[in-house]
């Protein structure tokens, strides 16, 4: 028995996003399904984390059980050949018996496009958030600062949820422009549903002067999503980057 390690790129545009479920074609899906007509096996594939409907991923990583005598660096191309153009293995490797893509993770980075021009985009609008609003950008930074370090993010987080804890650590958030796009990116231990998002409406809302940095202070002070910002919709959001021990 193998235990085969891989790192995916999706676009989730026309996805019910990452897991498995009764109503809706997802990623988790179609790979399972390329594996079975790869070498007959009926695999589980573990993912590192769920991603939402019309979430993109250029780093997402999962691991499969398998059997299969394929040579570890032709997995990739083997089973590209049975996906469709819009998901894509870019590696694989063996890892310990014991690797789980989700158990195993140790931070992850995500990324956040937002549309800053006036016009919407026809081609931007599968993977960016249409913004056309007055942004102070130093005042998104100062917010920024606010929310890297180690807090309780219960107000950051939407409901439905079933997590024991909401204590994460934000190692790191920047934020670029360039030209009318605005990049956020996020680096963190790990983050609650709709995590990111919510981020990025908040310092969204701050830079535009309709939310106070004392209630983004309130918000991870009291835990209530009501002083946090609105939740910006998925298709800007980007999975960059998952860490291991194995990879760090």
């Amino acid at each position: 028995m193998r235990n085969i390690m891989i790192d995916i790129e999706y676009d989730g545009t026309n996805y019910n996003g990452w897991q498995m479920q009764i109503n809706g074609i997802t990623i988790q899906q179609k790979i399972m399904e390329a594996v079975k007509k790869l070498t007959g096996e009926d695999v589980t594939i573990n993912g590192s984390g769920r991603t939402d409907a019309k979430v993109h991923a250029r780093g997402q990583v999962a691991n499969f059980y398998s059997t299969s005598k394929i040579p570890i660096k032709r997995f990739p191309i083997a089973i590209n050949h049975f996906l469709p153009d819009d998901i894509t293995i870019l590696e694989a490797r063996e890892v310990p018996i014991d690797f789980h893509a989700r158990y195993w993770a140790q931070g992850k980075i995500y990324s956040y496009q937002v549309n800053h021009q006036t016009q919407r985009s026809a081609l931007l609008r599968n993977y960016s958030y249409h913004f056309p609003y007055q942004l102070e950008l130093d005042k998104m930074e100062k917010a920024a600062g606010l929310l890297i370090g180690t807090h309780d993010f219960k107000g950051f987080m939407s409901s439905g949820s079933s997590v024991k804890s909401t204590v994460r650590s934000i190692y790191a958030i920047k934020i670029e422009k360039n030209k009318n796009s605005i990049w956020m990116t996020f680096e963190g231990s790990g983050f609650l549903y709709n995590m990111v998002r919510i981020m990025v409406g908040t310092l969204l809302e701050v830079g535009n002067g309709r939310r106070s940095m004392e209630a983004v202070q309130e918000a991870l002070k009291l835990g209530n999503r009501e002083k946090a910002g609105h939740k910006a919709p998925p298709q800007g959001l980007f999975l960059d980057k998952v860490f291991y021990p194995l990879t760090h």
